[in-house]
């Protein structure tokens, strides 16, 4: 059998987008690739220290794949690198299996989400419940805001545990370590980076060019001045990594050992899809603002291209990043050039002004975290829970207390899980088993204390064929004929078609007939597929009600 059909054809929006490429279109790429580096310099480091990394590991990250994501994404606008929703996950198979293992994690994650693609399986992440994506992003959002307590506080804790009891408690036992110049400059860091874009909000020319000044930038640039003015004594990049060389890495294969390989599947999947849906619901945001539509499959195999190019550099797991896409959208960029622009930007960053990001300090940094955390969670949900359903507020909340307490891969399955149980309760209770009153036209003129009829309303499945107990209740007195009206059945699994059968089996041995009328589409194709119209008799399979009276007339006569 040939596959090769059904896979999906590998064709870049670069390819589309520079068929009608302009000047104008060069010029408005290169200012919002310009202005994207710029705000994704200080979120690549931050991003990189909280996942238990080296500041440089995030700034590569941010340049490779931000310049792969942009030629291969599926999007016109997506900006690709390492993304806040990862640091969770990071930071716990960093301090389980170490950095080695975890480049090797992000290779075997960015070969599945290319075979991903490849197979279509693109629009299939979006059949993830909201309620999933919500729970999972908020308990995200706070266990990164907690993982920046110690540098916001300036504490003095050798090394925070990942799991979350152990965390507080460290945090708790170490309160008395409060460096107050490393708390003042954090605090002083985040209200800059809430209040700048308010602050500047007017007519005046100046006042738009500084508005348009990402806060982070500004706190960052204060920051490292305070600390090189004043000689504060926090933590710094310098203190702590002993800065950020002024070149690219050389590219080195990471040691594979099948041993500790084998242990690395869970969190390859779980990087894998979480790269995955970071990324469509980055690319679905980004559509909504340009009126346009990115495919799907080609932005999976693009993250998985960048996921195995990446740890080559010493770089870790990357995907669609929505802050640095909205920036992009609102700084004017219109193709995947302006991506590629931002991480050139990057580059020339690292390769010219490296030595000046020794002073910065952590606690600038965390506070850009704390601020990333609070945008990333969608708070307001917890309020409108009160405005839906038991089953909402039960997925929401257990998917977001166990990403909080036990781990996100176990929050997803167990989201899912649930959300597929309250599916099946849901669609069980919409299939009904109705008698067909006897005053009904087609069964006029009928005998009925021969017959009985009934009509099945629903989906008649695993979850719903408990409502045919009734039927089939072995000490029910049968009348000579029963018809069941299957016109309202929009679906029909192998076990409510073997309780169908059963029920013929069961009335054909007390001596009675079945008929069946108004099976259609997928109803009637599993009835015939399945050899069931056969046994049951074709004469026995009606089209509808009126020529299931008409057959029930020929039984009876």
């Amino acid at each position: 059998m040939n596959i090769v059909p059904h896979l999906h054809r590998f064709r870049p929006r670069l390819i589309d987008s520079l068929q009608d490429y302009n000047r104008t279109k060069l010029v408005s790429d290169i200012i919002a690739g310009i202005t994207v580096g710029v705000v994704a310099l200080p979120l690549a480091m931050a991003f990189a220290i909280a996942s238990g990394l080296t500041p440089e590991a995030g700034i590569f990250t941010a340049i490779i794949a931000g310049f792969i994501i942009a030629a291969f994404s599926g999007s016109p606008v997506q900006i690709g690198g390492p993304a806040g929703a990862f640091i969770v996950v990071v930071y716990g198979i960093v301090e389980k299996f170490g950095v080695a293992n975890l480049l090797i994690c992000t290779m075997m994650a960015g070969v599945l989400l290319f075979v991903m693609g490849l197979f279509r399986f693109g629009n299939l992440v979006r059949f993830i419940p909201v309620t999933i994506v919500i729970g999972f992003t908020n308990g995200i959002a706070v266990l990164i805001a907690l993982s920046q307590v110690k540098d916001f506080m300036g504490l003095s804790i050798a090394n925070v545990p990942a799991e979350f009891f152990a965390k507080l408690y460290a945090i708790g036992t170490n309160l008395h370590t409060i460096n107050p110049y490393a708390l003042g400059l954090a605090t002083l860091s985040l209200v800059l980076i809430f209040k700048w874009p308010k602050s500047y909000q007017g007519n005046s020319k100046t006042r738009q060019i500084m508005a348009r000044v990402p806060g982070t930038i500004i706190a960052l640039i204060i920051g490292t001045l305070a600390v090189s003015l004043f000689h504060l004594p926090v933590e710094t990049i310098g203190s702590k990594f002993g800065g950020i060389p002024q070149s690219l890495p050389h590219i080195t294969i990471p040691h594979f050992d099948w041993q500790t390989v084998r242990q690395l599947f869970a969190p390859t999947i779980t990087i894998a899809l979480l790269g995955a849906i970071e990324s469509l619901l980055c690319a679905r945001v980004a559509d909504s603002m340009i009126e346009d539509r990115h495919d799907p499959n080609q932005e999976l195999m693009g993250q998985g291209i960048a996921n195995v190019v990446v740890p080559l550099f010493g770089g870790f797991c990357a995907t669609g990043t929505i802050a640095r896409t909205v920036t992009n959208i609102r700084s004017g960029g219109t193709t995947p050039v302006s991506g590629m622009v931002h991480a050139l930007t990057l580059l020339l960053i690292v390769l010219i002004a490296a030595p000046l990001a020794a002073n910065i300090p952590l606690a600038t940094l965390s506070a850009i975290l704390m601020f990333v955390a609070y945008n990333m969670g969608e708070w307001h949900e917890f309020v409108r829970l009160k405005n839906f359903s038991n089953n909402y507020r039960i997925i929401l909340l257990a998917t977001f207390l166990l990403t909080v307490i036990v781990d996100l891969t176990v929050a997803v399955e167990v989201g899912v899980v649930l959300a597929c149980l309250f599916f099946i309760t849901r669609m069980a209770s919409l299939t009904r088993i109705e008698p067909i009153e006897e005053h009904e036209e087609d069964l006029r003129g009928l005998p009925h204390d021969q017959i009985e009829a009934y009509r099945v309303i629903g989906s008649l499945f695993f979850g719903a064929v408990t409502k045919m107990e009734g039927l089939m209740d072995p000490k029910r007195t049968l009348p000579r004929l029963t018809v069941l009206d299957l016109s309202g059945v929009i679906n029909l699994d192998t076990t409510g078609l073997e309780a169908l059968q059963d029920m013929s089996t069961m009335i054909k041995k007390r001596g009675s007939d079945l008929i069946l009328a108004g099976a259609h589409g997928q109803v009637l194709s599993i009835i015939h597929r399945s050899g069931f119209a056969a046994k049951l008799g074709e004469a026995n399979l009606t089209p509808n009600l009126t020529a299931a009276a008409a057959r029930a007339r020929e039984i009876l006569t």
